[in-house]
C-alpha cells in the first residue's frame, strides 16, 4: 500500500519533495465580478443614510454569500441586488457601465479612491471586519500587478459588462417578436429564476481560496445533512473538474469528488478520487506541516483504512480485509491508538457474522471509552445493541445500554447519533412487535427536528434516521388501514430522498411492501406477483418470501413448499430468526391446506420456541393463533378457546388490523364449534356473542379492504344468524356474500381450513 501511494502519481508541482508553488497560484485576484462587488461596497457607502435600515440591513445579509461564493454575471449580481435595493443596483450597473466603456485611468482612478475608505476619525469600513479585509486584500492584488496585467483586467471587465449588454439585447429582441401571453409567461419564468441557484453558477475562472474553500465545504455539508438541496451529482462533478483544472493538487477537492461518485455508486471513480486525495494531502505537504515527520505515514494509513472503508461500503469484503490489514500494521508500527480503534471497529463489520465478534466489539467500546473517542464508543455501544436484540436479549437490558450511549451523545453534544438512537429504539420495539412504543419513538424523533427547510449545519433532518423513521411510520399506518397517510409520507419521502439519492432504497422496499399487502388483500394475485421483482431487486429474501405466499394463495402447494424450503435453510444459516419463524407459519399453513393437520403441529411448536427464545412477542402471538387454530381443526375448539385467551391481549394491542380481523374471526368460530354440546339457551347465547366478534372482525377486514375475509365472515354469519333464525339478516348478509362471490370467486378451499 505504502508503494502505492509513493509512485502511483505523478504531480508536475513537486520536484525532490518540494512544493515549489501554492495550489491556488493567487490566493486572492482580482476579477471583474470582485470588481464589480467592489463597486457595490462603494455605492453602498455613498448611499449612507439614503437607505432604510431595511435596505441597509438586507444588503448585509446579501454581502457575505456575494464575497464568499463564486462569480456570477453581471445580471445574476443586478437582480440579487435589485431584490435588496433597486436603486442602489442601478447605480451599480451605471458606475460599471462609465467605467468599462471609459479609458484604463478610469480604472486606475476607481482603485486609488478605495482606499480613502478607511481614512478619518471614523472611517467607513473598519480595516479588521470581513469587508474591510476584503477590500485590503482587492487593493493588494491590484497594486502587484504588472502593467500588462492591468490592461488584461480591464479588457476583461469590458468583456464581462458587454456580454451582460449582449445578452440584455437578445432579449430584448425576443420580447419584441412575441405575443403579449408569451410575453407575460417569460416575465413570469424570469421572476420565478431570480433567486441565486447554485447550478446557474459556473466556475468560468479560477477561483480564490476562501471561495473554493466555501463552495467545497457548503457542498459537503449540503451532502452530508440534506443530499436534495446540494448539487446534482453530474453538475456538481462538472464544477469539480473546473475547480481541478486551476488547481489540480486541491486535495479537499478530490474528496468531495469521492463523496460525489459514492452518491451514484461509481466504484472506480471514487476508488480514484479518494486515492487521489490522499496522494495530494501529503505531496502538498499539509499532513507533515501539522503533524510533524510522521504525517506521511499518517496519510498512508487513513488512506488504507478509508479504502476498506469504501470497499465494504459496496461488499467488496475480500479487499476491504485486506486494507483494513495494512491500516493495522501501519498505525501499529506508529503507535496511532485512534486509528487502532477506528480499524477495530471496521475489523468487527467484516467479522460479524463470526461467533467471537461481540468479544471484539466490547473490547473496540472499552478501549474508544478509554482513549476518550465518544463517537466510536457510541457507535460501538448501538451496534452491541442490535446484536443482543437479535440474540434475544430483554428490552430493558438493551434500553438501558441505549440510555448509557444518549448520555455520551447529550455530553458531547452529538447530535446525529442522538437521531441513529431514536432510530434503533424504533426498529427494536418493531423487532418485538410494540408497535405503540415504535409509534412513540419515531414521533420523538420527528419532533426533535423540524422536517422543514433549515439553514445547513442547524439541524439534520435528511439523514438515514429520518429515513428509516419515516418508512416505520409509512408501515405502522398502512397495518392500521391508513393507507392515504401512508401514501402521504411516502410522497414525503420520495421528495425528501429522491430516488438517485443513497437512502432511497428504503423507502422503495417499502412502499413496494405495502402495495404488495394491498394486492394481496384484495385478492388481486397477479398484482402482487407484479411487485415480487422489485421488492427482490431491494431485498432477495424479502422477494423470494413473497413469491411463495403468492404461490400458496394460487393453490399452488408444492411450488411454495419448495420455496419455503429453500428459504427456511438460507434463513438459519444467517440467523434470521424473525423470517424462519415467518417461514414456519407459511410452512404449518400449507400443511393445513393439503389437510396434513397434525404434521403442522411440530412446526408450530418450533416457531413458538424460537420467537419466546427470542422475545418476538408478536410473532409468538401470532404463532399461538395458529395452534388454536390447529386444536380447532382436530376437534378440541374448548383447548383452542383457553389459549386464544394468551395471544389475543397483544395482538389486539399492537396488531396490524388484518390480524385483529383473523383473531376475533378466530374467536367466533371456536365459539360456535364449542357451542355443540351446550344446552339451547346457551347456545344461543354463544350464538350472538360470535355474531358479535364476527362484526368486529368485518369492520377490521373492511378497513383493509380485504375482499375474500368479508366474504367468509359475511358466509359465517349468515349461516349463523339461520340458525338463530333471523330471516332477515340472514338474507341481507347472504345478498352482500353473493355480490363478493360473484366479484371475486372461491378458490374452492374449505372455509374452516383458511385461517389468513
Amino acid at each position: 500500500m505504502a508503494s502505492v501511494h509513493e509512485s502511483l502519481y505523478f504531480n508536475p508541482m513537486m520536484t525532490n519533495g518540494v512544493v515549489h508553488a501554492n495550489v491556488f497560484g493567487i490566493k486572492d485576484c482580482v476579477t471583474p465580478y470582485k470588481m464589480a462587488l467592489l463597486v457595490l461596497l462603494s455605492e453602498l457607502g455613498r448611499a449612507g443614510a439614503q437607505l432604510s435600515l431595511l435596505e441597509r440591513r438586507r444588503l448585509n445579509r446579501l454581502l457575505l454569500p456575494l464575497l464568499q461564493g463564486p462569480d456570477m454575471t453581471l445580471s445574476r449580481l443586478h437582480k440579487a441586488i435589485e431584490e435588496s435595493c433597486p436603486h442602489l443596483a442601478n447605480s451599480v450597473k451605471i458606475r460599471i457601465k462609465l467605467m468599462a466603456e471609459g479609458e484604463l485611468k478610469d480604472m486606475e482612478q476607481f482603485f486609488d479612491d478605495l482606499s480613502d475608505s478607511f481614512t478619518g476619525t471614523e472611517p467607513e469600513v473598519h480595516k479588521t471586519s470581513v469587508v474591510g479585509l476584503f477590500l485590503r486584500h482587492m487593493i493588494l492584488a491590484y497594486n502587484k500587478l504588472s502593467f500588462s496585467q492591468v490592461y488584461k483586467l480591464y479588457t476583461a471587465l469590458q468583456q464581462y459588462y458587454q456580454h451582460d449588454e449582449k445578452k440584455n439585447g437578445i432579449d430584448e429582441t425576443d420580447m419584441e417578436l412575441t405575443n403579449t401571453e408569451e410575453l407575460e409567461g417569460k416575465m413570469e419564468k424570469e421572476e420565478l429564476d431570480v433567486p441565486l441557484r447554485e447550478e446557474e453558477i459556473s466556475c468560468s475562472g479560477p477561483l480564490s481560496q476562501k471561495q473554493a474553500e466555501y463552495f467545497l465545504s457548503q457542498q459537503a455539508s449540503l451532502l452530508k445533512n440534506d443530499e436534495t438541496k446540494a448539487l446534482t451529482p453530474a453538475l456538481l462533478q462538472k464544477e469539480l473538474n473546473s475547480l481541478l483544472k486551476f488547481n489540480p493538487d486541491f486535495a479537499e477537492a478530490h474528496y468531495l469528488s469521492y463523496l460525489n461518485s459514492l452518491r451514484v455508486q461509481d466504484v472506480f471513480s471514487s476508488t480514484h478520487s479518494l486515492l487521489h486525495y490522499f496522494d495530494r494531502l501529503i505531496l502538498t505537504g499539509a499532513e507533515s506541516k501539522s503533524n510533524g515527520d510522521e504525517g506521511y505515514g499518517r496519510s498512508l494509513r487513513y488512506a488504507a483504512l478509508n479504502l476498506a472503508a469504501l470497499h465494504c461500503r459496496f461488499g467488496h469484503y475480500q479487499q476491504a480485509e485486506l486494507a483494513l490489514q495494512e491500516a493495522i500494521r501501519i498505525a501499529q508500527e506508529s503507535n496511532d491508538h485512534v486509528c487502532l480503534q477506528h480499524c477495530l471497529s471496521w475489523l468487527y463489520i467484516l467479522e460479524q457474522k463470526r461467533s467471537d465478534s461481540c468479544v471484539l466489539l466490547e473490547h473496540s467500546v472499552k478501549k474508544a471509552v478509554h482513549f476518550g473517542l465518544p463517537y466510536l464508543a457510541s457507535l460501538g455501544i448501538q451496534s452491541l445493541v442490535q446484536q443482543r436484540a437479535f440474540a434475544g436479549k430483554t428490552a430493558n437490558k438493551l434500553m438501558d445500554a441505549l440510555k448509557d450511549s444518549d448520555l455520551l451523545h447529550w455530553k458531547h453534544s452529538l447530535s446525529e447519533l442522538i437521531d441513529i438512537s431514536i432510530a434503533q429504539k424504533t426498529a427494536i420495539w418493531r423487532l418485538y412487535g410494540r408497535s405503540t412504543m415504535a409509534l412513540q419513538q419515531a414521533q420523538m424523533l420527528l419532533s426533535m427536528n423540524s422536517l422543514e427547510a433549515v439553514n445547513v449545519g442547524v439541524q439534520q433532518n435528511n439523514t438515514e434516521s429520518f429515513a428509516v423513521v419515516l418508512c416505520h411510520l409509512a408501515e405502522l399506518h398502512a397495518e392500521q388501514g391508513c393507507f392515504a397517510a401512508a401514501s402521504e409520507i411516502l410522497k414525503h419521502l420520495k421528495e425528501r430522498f429522491p430516488p438517485n439519492s443513497q437512502h432511497a432504497q428504503l423507502w422503495m422496499l417499502f412502499d413496494q411492501k405495502i402495495q404488495f399487502d394491498r394486492a394481496m388483500n384484495d385478492g388481486k394475485y397477479h398484482v402482487a406477483d407484479s411487485f415480487i421483482a422489485g421488492i427482490t431487486a431491494l431485498n432477495s429474501i424479502e422477494g423470494v418470501y413473497r413469491k411463495a405466499i403468492v404461490l400458496k394463495a394460487q393453490n399452488q402447494m408444492s411450488e411454495a413448499h419448495k420455496l419455503l424450503q429453500k428459504l427456511l435453510i438460507h434463513c438459519q444459516n444467517i440467523k434470521n430468526t424473525e423470517m424462519v419463524i415467518s417461514v414456519l407459519l407459511s410452512i404449518a399453513e400449507l400443511y393445513w391446506r393439503s389437510s396434513c393437520h397434525t404434521i403442522a403441529l411440530p412446526v408450530l411448536l418450533q416457531a413458538l420456541a424460537l420467537s419466546r427464545e427470542y422475545r418476538l412477542q408478536y410473532l409468538a402471538s401470532e404463532t399461538v393463533l395458529n395452534l388454536a387454530f390447529s386444536q380447532l381443526i382436530l376437534g378440541i375448539p374448548e383447548q383452542a378457546l383457553n389459549i386464544l385467551h394468551m395471544a389475543i391481549e397483544p395482538i389486539l394491542a399492537h396488531g396490524a388490523v388484518l390480524d385483529k380481523g383473523c383473531a376475533m374471526f378466530l374467536v367466533a368460530k371456536c365459539q360456535v364449534a364449542s357451542a355443540t354440546s351446550y344446552t339451547p339457551q346457551k347456545k344461543a347465547e354463544a350464538l350472538e356473542s360470535a355474531i358479535l366478534n364476527l362484526n368486529e372482525a368485518k369492520t377490521y377486514f373492511a378497513k383493509v379492504d380485504c375482499k375474500e375475509q368479508l366474504r367468509d365472515v359475511l358466509y359465517f354469519q349468515a349461516r349463523l344468524f339461520h340458525t338463530l333464525g333471523k330471516t332477515q339478516e340472514r338474507n341481507k348478509c347472504a345478498m352482500l356474500f353473493r355480490q363478493m362471490h360473484q366479484e371475486l370467486p372461491a378458490h374452492g378451499v374449505p372455509l374452516i381450513n383458511a385461517f389468513k
